[in-house]
């Protein structure tokens, strides 16, 4: 009987989303080239009318709005459609970008990108252990998606290595909980595929959740008997369909033979001695159970 292990819980995160979509871009872009394009006038004007304190003024005022409208230039941020930007000021969290387009934020922020769009990642074909020691192959592939970028930011190194070992760490432990073949009321992993993926969802996402990342879905992609042990496993296989086959032709056979006599002794066709009874069932049974086809035999005299 497989026992079910405890889903493995992360840490809780310390940082979490918070949406700050800034200004339109595009007016303050605007404003600021035409402010930039303005501090031309008192430069040249000074230049022209040079020496005098005046003069050297309105340079040094026409140059420091240059620089203050090319610094504010900085702040414009272009976030394309599934993607989002993580905003801090001087190393503090302030926000999330999410909106598409042309955006305007503090310009001496960092922005970090972060994609959230869907991604897959196929794990690698694994040699463990199921629950009864036999030596299998899995590998598996998740469908993931950054759904806080704060988390994905700040909370792991790199969250997409982060997500690649937790979900080959899972696919392991669900090879070792689970026997790669069992009997009907048991779950295995070869006749169970939605449950046993199921879980497996399940916990990949219990181990990424410190991260940011939803998991859409997974799937065990290859799933096998270990090289060394695969002829013997398919040749266990074969003998047991075997066996469960002639099960089921004896069940239906025996139900045959017994709703034949019940028929006989219904409608009084015939009237059968305890021999009789034998023989008619010991015929019927090599006839409905046997490999080949039978030759019948007209016996036109008694049977004694």
């Amino acid at each position: 009987m497989t026992i079910d292990q405890p889903v493995v819980e992360m840490p809780a995160p310390q940082v979490r989303e918070r949406r700050t979509d800034g200004l339109p871009g595009i007016p303050i872009a605007l404003v600021l080239l035409i402010v930039l394009l303005g501090s031309a006038a008192p430069i040249i004007y000074g230049a022209q009318n040079a020496p005098g304190a005046g003069p050297v003024t309105l340079i040094v005022l026409g140059v420091v709005v240059a620089l203050a409208a090319l610094l504010g230039l900085c702040g414009l941020t272009a976030v394309a459609p599934g993607e989002a930007r993580v905003v801090q000021l001087l190393g503090r969290y302030t926000g999330t970008i999410r909106a598409d387009g042309l955006r305007w934020v503090n310009p001496i922020t960092n922005r970090q990108k972060v994609s959230t769009r869907v991604r897959n990642h196929e794990t690698e074909l694994a040699k463990v252990n199921d629950a009864d020691g036999n030596p299998i192959q899995i590998a598996a592939v998740v469908v993931w998606q950054v759904s806080d970028t704060a988390k994905a930011a700040f909370e792991v190194d790199d969250f997409v290595e982060f997500v690649a070992i937790q979900s080959e760490t899972a696919v392991r432990h669900i090879a070792n909980s689970y026997p790669y073949d069992a009997p009907e009321d048991q779950l295995s992993l070869r006749d169970n595929a939605d449950e046993i993926t199921g879980r497996l969802s399940a916990e990949i996402a219990a181990r990424v959740t410190a991260a940011g990342v939803e998991v859409i879905e997974s799937r065990i992609t290859r799933l096998s008997y270990a090289p060394e042990i695969a002829q013997v496993m398919l040749q266990r296989q074969q003998a047991n369909a075997v066996v469960a086959a002639r099960t089921r032709i004896v069940e239906g056979a025996v139900g045959m033979v017994e709703l034949a006599l019940s028929r006989l002794a219904e409608h009084d066709v015939v009237e059968l001695d305890e021999e009789r009874k034998a023989t008619m069932v010991s015929n019927l049974l090599v006839v409905l159970c046997g490999d080949r086809g039978t030759q019948p035999i007209v016996n036109a005299g008694s049977l004694y």
